[in-house]
């Protein structure tokens, strides 16, 4: 797959570079860098507070039960 790298924008290769989607380990390290010292955040959370990260299915009631 080709891509650019997040830092200095050279192209990369997922085939060809052992740090993809960084061109090179300095790269990946000031990504690393980055989140370290928070100049990266997530703005929004990825799911509502009120929800289950993982949602049961809905119960069948007795009316869905006769319909089979």
């Amino acid at each position: 797959m080709q891509w650019r790298c997040p830092i200095c924008k050279k192209p990369t290769d997922s085939e060809a570079d052992k740090d993809f989607p960084f061109c090179s380990e300095r790269c990946r390290l000031m990504d690393l860098g980055n989140w370290a010292s928070e100049k990266y955040k997530v703005s929004e959370p990825t799911a509502d507070e009120g929800e289950s990260e993982n949602p049961q299915p809905p119960r069948k009631n007795a009316a869905d039960e006769d319909e089979e």
